[in-house]
């Protein structure tokens, strides 16, 4: 072989914007959690037993996915299509094929066990490019470095994969535009017109622990979901799926936010605190089995929704009562249901939304669910207004049957818009940016507010 003519490439590095080893680790992940935790688990113990060093030979620390994760050869290979749409250096590729269309030998050079990036270069019509394994410095392999009668030096190709990582795209995955959400969390404190610093301080610190809390699981669902972003129309552009960002940064940033939500929580009260736990948790099983089970998901999504108003009553130390929690929740229900209508208006295709259990065939079956929830919402409130905390907190009870009016307005609005596919893919967060919506719940606020007197 010409050594000096050779195209070298670091797959691990110049070609692939994101890690193997990682992929196949969070796709096992993904589909069986449990046995592939105790996989890991048994492999780290045996691995530390014997003394063993790290795996990490010829890793860059901008690619590195899982910082020292072990080979898990159990673990299911990524099929043909899951490897094609891996994150990849478009320069590098077609530098690639341009070299092996003048006949220039190619090495690709590739972390242990190089198979994986066999099938991923065959994924891409270049099976036939040869793939070694890098030296633990990982630079070429000894029989590649040049020799007395080649030129001194190996070509290889860009090293357009190579970029660092931008700490602004390690924000969109964050996505900060959700914390509005968290403004549930001052329902209660609102409905018991509790205006006073020291019930309004310890919700604000409460959603700045919901923020941290709600982060850290969008980022673990982001790494979780890599396949099924890839085959969105916009989600594919998320840091993680489009390799934007390492995949070790995101399991370092969600383990740092996750800890920050528990320590502002505990700062706060114990029932804070476990609640916030229950939230975590229960998020972290709808990124893991529940987003896929249908109707189970939406209930799930309306139940975190809810958690966020326990929690502002909570952090507030107010009472509230049981009409508001079941008020809220089919509430919650029908935009959860707004949430899957507009994905499946939005689909280019028939067939099941990645990572999800519905189809277009389940669109009417959604739109009774969310018919469903608006008139059970306005019911439960047409019955809270003849219970005696609702007489004690507004006395014009007439004023909250016409409150009901703009309600009914808003909800059968988000079902419209979702079924026709005209918001986005986060009903709450179109809800805070629609201005007629707005202006919806400003008027019933303002009814309200009319209602207990507290407006003249």
């Amino acid at each position: 072989m010409n050594i000096a003519r050779t195209t070298v490439v670091h797959g691990d590095r110049d070609l692939l914007k994101s890690d193997l080893r990682a992929e196949r680790f969070l796709s096992a992940l993904g589909a069986a959690p449990l046995s592939t935790v105790a996989l890991l688990g048994a492999r780290l113990r045996r691995r530390g037993g014997h003394g063993e060093g790290g795996h990490g030979e010829g890793v860059h620390g901008t690619r590195q996915a899982l910082p020292d994760l072990p080979d898990l050869p159990e673990l299911p290979e990524l099929d043909e299509d899951r490897l094609r749409r891996l994150p990849v250096c478009r320069d590098t590729l077609a530098e690639l094929r341009r070299s092996v269309e003048a006949g220039i030998p190619t090495v690709v050079q590739a972390r242990r066990p190089v198979d994986q990036m066999r099938r991923l270069l065959a994924a891409h019509g270049l099976g036939g490019v040869a793939v070694v394994a890098q030296s633990r410095g990982g630079d070429v392999m000894p029989d590649l470095m040049p020799g007395p009668d080649s030129a001194g030096a190996v070509p290889r190709a860009p090293r357009s994969a190579a970029v660092r990582w931008r700490l602004r795209d390690l924000g969109r995955a964050l996505r900060p535009h959700q914390w509005v959400k968290n403004i549930l969390l001052l329902l209660p404190v609102v409905a018991a017109h509790r205006f006073d610093a020291a019930a309004l301080l310890p919700v604000l610190l409460g959603m700045v622990a919901f923020s941290a809390a709600a982060s850290c699981i969008y980022v673990l669902n982001d790494l979780l979901d890599l396949d099924a972003d890839r085959q969105h129309v916009t989600k594919r552009n998320r840091p993680f799926a489009s390799g934007a960002v390492p995949l070790g940064v995101g399991a370092a940033c969600a383990l740092g936010l996750g800890g920050l939500a528990l320590a502002l929580a505990g700062l706060l009260n114990p029932a804070f605190l476990l609640l916030i736990g229950v939230y975590m948790a229960l998020s972290l099983g709808y990124s893991l089995k529940l987003k896929r089970m249908r109707w189970i998901d939406i209930a799930t999504l309306a139940a975190l929704y809810t958690l966020r108003v326990v929690a502002g009553a909570l952090a507030a130390q107010v009472m509230t009562t049981g009409y508001l929690l079941v008020f809220i929740y089919p509430v919650f229900l029908t935009l959860a249901s707004v949430k899957r209508l507009t994905e499946l208006t939005l689909a280019t295709s028939d067939a099941r939304l990645p990572g999800r259990g519905y189809a277009r065939g389940d669109r009417g079956d959604l739109l009774n669910v969310a018919s469903l929830g608006t008139v059970a919402a306005l019911v439960v409130f047409f019955l809270y207004s003849f219970t005696d905390h609702a007489l004690s907190l507004y006395p014009v009870q007439w004023i909250m049957w016409v409150s009901l009016v703009p309600i009914a307005g808003w909800l059968v609005r988000m079902v419209w818009l979702g079924y026709a596919g005209k918001q986005d893919h986060d009903p709450i967060v179109f809800a805070m940016r629609d201005r007629y919506g707005l202006s919806m719940l400003v008027f019933t606020l303002t009814l309200m507010f009319y209602a207990a007197g507290l407006i003249v």
